[in-house]
């Protein structure tokens, strides 16, 4: 009699470990009703998507359904844009790939300019400008010019 409620147990925890729960599956799927949110986050008091797909979901955890069928049933339902995150069948492998492709860019463009700048090193002092032959006359009536008005001061 005890072997066989241990069995019995054992059997009901493995079903337990194996079988999704509630909000499990409402995480995963997206309210229809334009919250942008999670069917178990949606905070629309009466929510005219959200409420009925809670019970239908908890309907058929009732019939014993698994996760991906009842993801499956919403999918057919609603499309693909009822699931929170993208499957990685398809044109949907990009949504993926873009987030870790932009950062992985954004480095590789931050370190290259980072080379450019340590291998530039300073800049270099601005050369002093070359004298024209005409400039020691006018260097002269200025000097001349500014004397002037130093005296008259």
């Amino acid at each position: 009699m005890r072997a066989a409620a241990l069995a019995l147990l054992a059997c009901l925890a493995a079903g337990a470990a194996g079988a999704a729960t509630q909000q499990e599956v409402e995480e995963a799927l997206t309210c229809q009703c334009g919250c942008g949110l999670t069917v178990h986050a949606c905070n629309h008091l009466q929510c005219p998507s959200g409420e009925p797909m809670k019970k239908e979901i908890a309907e058929r955890l009732k019939l014993g359904q698994s996760a991906e069928a009842i993801l499956a049933a919403f999918r057919q339902k609603y499309g693909e844009k009822v699931l929170s995150a993208p499957t990685f069948r398809g044109f949907n492998w990009l949504a993926w790939v873009t987030p870790f492709a932009a950062v992985a860019a954004g480095g590789l463009g931050v370190s290259l300019v980072i080379r450019r700048w340590v291998r530039a090193g300073p800049a270099p002092a601005p050369a002093a400008p070359a004298v024209a032959p005409g400039d020691d006359e006018r260097r002269r009536r200025l000097a001349a010019e500014l004397a002037d008005l130093d005296r008259e001061a």
